[in-house]
């Protein structure tokens, strides 16, 4: 079964035909069950986070403790594949687990152990598109849209291509060793995230202990800008990440009417609050324009204008952590009908959050933060670049 495709990219000290066989030679169906609930590590598959304990990714247990015996035991090194489809894979994620206790799986899932073949070769083969066609041309019609529907006997008949165990070997270390600076640069971002909350923390504890700090009303230093958008500026969305972002840039297509004259007009520097509540802000986010023009944003959104700018970048920092924002809000809100925020533009500012009493402090501070956040861009920058690069990778090493 010798086959003359070979990928575009290869080691130059590897040459000759890749072996094609079915997934099938490779491989085992897992099919030992948890009788008498004997083991309790339950385990689900993630796309993003791979195979982790359920109560980790969910934060409880999902899966009843006391009737887990028809679940999967698998142990270090086995695959689980969830035919569940998400944005990250598309055909359901195949993971390795690489726990050290055994752990059990929901039996909608497929486990198989693997053998003569690289596990991580197999893994990251499974991490590029190259098997999504043969998913695609086989899978069942007519199912469920959000799961992916292939007999498991199809998906052991699925065509692998190999090369030697030694090439095997060495396209897992490449892309591990990506996977690894991809991690370490992600803790990166995280240590200078953390930095910038510290300093916060920081500087308001000794403000307020040696009185250059007050608590100080919003409505002191900020000012409702209330400015229609008659002008047709372009329609500015706001995320817990990105902040203040074009629209279409940033989802693909604008969610605006047709008619945006009512929207909210945001200049360079203003506040922005949100009203609706997303992951770790049930109340909703503030946020800070950095971009450099004119945008719109949302009726349904308050816009205001800080004295001065170094508060404006202080407020934006300070809201950024979810605790700051729901202390805040928590008072202020009143939820009306289907659970929405119901929260006028000037009750907004009704609240109090310490902050520098002078404004050189407020300078200092201002630019600092920004400083960082400036090196927090470059190394995102820098993250997205390995991503790209190993999904470069993963198109061009695999048949």
């Amino acid at each position: 079964n010798k086959v003359l495709n070979v990928p575009h990219l290869r080691f130059p000290e590897f040459s000759g035909e890749w072996e094609k066989n079915n997934l099938s030679k490779f491989s085992s169906k897992i099919t030992k069950k948890n009788k008498s609930n004997f083991i309790n590590n339950v385990l689900c598959n993630s796309a993003n986070l791979g195979i982790i304990p359920q109560n980790d990714y969910f934060d409880r247990d999902i899966a009843n403790a006391d009737n887990t015996d028809s679940y999967y035991i698998i142990e270090q090194g086995d695959f689980v594949y969830n035919p569940r489809k998400s944005t990250a894979a598309p055909y359901g994620p195949v993971n390795i687990y690489n726990g050290e206790k055994p752990g059990i799986i929901s039996p909608l899932y497929l486990c198989f152990s693997v053998f003569n073949i690289s596990p991580s070769f197999l893994f990251y083969r499974f991490k590029s598109s190259v098997w999504h066609p043969y998913v695609y041309s086989h899978g069942d019609t007519g199912v469920r849209y959000d799961r992916v529907s292939i007999k498991d006997d199809v998906f052991f008949d699925m065509p692998i291509y190999t090369p030697t165990q030694n090439e095997q070997e060495k396209i897992a270390t490449l892309l591990s060793l990506i996977d690894e600076r991809i991690a370490t640069q992600n803790k990166i971002i995280e240590k200078y995230e953390s930095l910038i909350q510290a300093i916060i923390y920081q500087k308001k504890t000794d403000g307020m202990r040696v009185k250059s700090w007050q608590k100080t009303e919003l409505s002191k230093v900020l000012q409702e800008r209330n400015e229609k958008n008659i002008d047709g500026y372009v329609v500015c969305s706001v995320s817990v990440s990105q902040g203040v972002v074009n629209q279409i840039e940033y989802l693909g297509r604008s969610f605006a009417a047709k008619e945006t004259t009512h929207y909210n007009v945001v200049k360079y520097g203003d506040i922005i609050y949100t009203k609706s509540p997303t992951g770790d802000f049930p109340y909703g986010i503030v946020k800070r324009s950095c971009i450099k023009k004119s945008v719109a944003v949302s009726p349904l959104y308050g816009v205001y204008k800080p004295i001065c700018d170094s508060i404006g970048v202080i407020l934006h920092f300070y809201f950024m952590q979810s605790s700051n924002a729901f202390n805040y809000l928590h008072p202020l809100i009143q939820k009306g009908a289907k659970n929405t925020i119901n929260i006028t533009n000037e009750r907004f500012l009704k609240n109090s959050i310490p902050l520098p009493k002078a404004e050189n402090e407020a300078i200092y501070i201002a630019n600092t933060l920004i400083s960082i956040q400036k090196k927090i861009d470059m190394e995102k920058k820098m993250l997205r670049s390995y991503e790209k690069e190993k999904q470069y990778l993963l198109s061009k090493m695999f048949i």
